[in-house]
This record gives structure tokens, C-alpha cells and sequence, in this order.
């Protein structure tokens, strides 16, 4: 990969990441995972914001995750620019195991050693499930074939926290363990160009201009 302060030599392919809309687990700030939790009312409201003002920009493709908070937060988006929703599995949430649908602290109680051990080293999975450095190597093939498939082009990722901040870790070449400092609110856009011959570049992080009616 380029470094430095050249200017690219090429048009980026642009991934506009929305993270999907409020779920009952958000709410109650419970790991979710595969789980198939459904977008709240409120989920609902923050998706057609999005899509609002996604509107107005020039996107070309729709890729979302496989689970249903996506798929319905991508269909808000979907429906303002009239374009088909492609479903990419590479993109999908980790894979909590043992510890869907837990809060921290169930998961703590729980299981406190592997609480720890899974805090402070993103190769450790919890018990049945991904971790961190699995879903980085299943996201960043998503992402190579993403690119592969859209060159050039401005592509919605509607997807969930762990791949969008694995995605930003990726493109500013960070340790894995800069995921554990970064936080993702829900329908919050993320962007990053991605450049043919090589460098990613974050253009912006946890967006969530949209959502100001929520403060009113």
C-alpha cells in the first residue's frame, strides 16, 4: 500500500457505510450478533433519514448484510434512489457465540476470564463464536470483492458496528485493537475512498447530522 502525501493517481470507489437503524437490543445495549433482531419504530425513523439524505448524493449500488436490521434499514435507502438491494454475507456482524443477547456485564458474570481475555486480545473469540481477526479477514475479502465488482462507483455498505469499524481500522492501518476505541452510533454514516492503487482514506466517522431531530 502507498503512503505518504502524493496525491492518488485515480478516482476512489467511495464506501458510504450506514450502520443499521435502532434495534430492541441497541436499546439495551446487548451483544448482537447473528441474532436477527428487527429494526424498532424508532430504528425505522433513524433509517428513513438516512435514506433522506443519502438521497441527494450520487450513489450507484446498495450492499447490505444478510440480517434483517440491515436488509430494512438498506430498503429505506433502497427505495429513495430506486436501486436493487444486493445482499453480501461478508458483511454481516460477528458472531457473538455464548454471549448473544447478553450485556456486558451478563457476559462478565458469566464468564469473567474470557470477558477479559476477549477485552484485551482481538484473537480471542467468545466461547462458539468470531473473533475480531476473523471477522477482519472475512470483511476485508468482502470488501476486495466489493471493490472488484464496483470500481469507481459510490456504494452504500449498510452493515453493523464490528465490520464498518474494522473497515476504517483497515483503511488507517490500525492495530486491531483500535476498534475497542471507537464507537459507532446506530443509522450513523461512515465514508471511505478506496483507491486503485492502493490507499484508503477516511473521509468521515460516526455521521449523524441526519439524526438531530432525536436531541429536539
Amino acid at each position: 500500500m502507498s503512503t505518504g502525501w502524493s496525491a492518488p493517481d485515480t478516482e476512489p470507489t467511495r464506501l458510504m457505510l450506514l450502520r443499521h437503524g435502532q434495534t430492541p437490543l441497541s436499546v439495551d445495549q446487548r451483544f448482537a450478533g447473528r441474532g436477527d433482531a428487527e429494526l424498532t419504530d424508532q430504528g425505522h425513523q433513524q433509517a428513513s433519514a438516512a435514506a433522506r439524505r443519502i438521497a441527494s448524493l450520487p450513489v450507484d449500488a446498495v450492499v447490505s448484510s444478510p440480517l434483517t436490521r440491515c436488509r430494512d434499514t438498506a430498503a429505506h435507502v433502497a427505495e429513495q434512489l430506486g436501486l436493487p438491494v444486493e445482499v453480501d454475507e461478508g458483511f454481516v456482524e460477528t458472531d457473538f457465540g455464548e454471549w448473544e443477547e447478553m450485556t456486558f456485564a451478563e457476559a462478565r458474570a458469566a464468564d469473567p476470564a474470557g470477558v477479559d481475555r476477549w477485552i484485551s486480545d482481538p484473537q480471542v473469540a467468545p466461547p462458539g463464536g468470531e473473533s475480531f481477526a476473523q471477522v477482519g479477514a472475512r470483511v476485508s475479502a468482502a470488501r476486495e470483492a466489493l471493490l472488484r465488482r464496483h470500481r469507481g462507483s459510490t456504494v452504500l455498505v449498510v452493515s453493523h458496528v464490528t465490520p464498518i469499524k474494522i473497515l476504517v481500522q483497515q483503511a488507517m492501518g490500525a492495530p486491531l485493537g483500535a476498534l475497542y476505541s471507537m464507537h459507532l452510533d446506530t443509522a450513523c454514516l461512515t465514508c471511505i475512498d478506496c483507491y486503485a492503487d492502493g490507499p484508503m482514506v477516511v473521509r468521515s466517522l460516526n455521521d449523524t447530522a441526519h439524526l438531530a431531530w432525536q436531541t429536539l
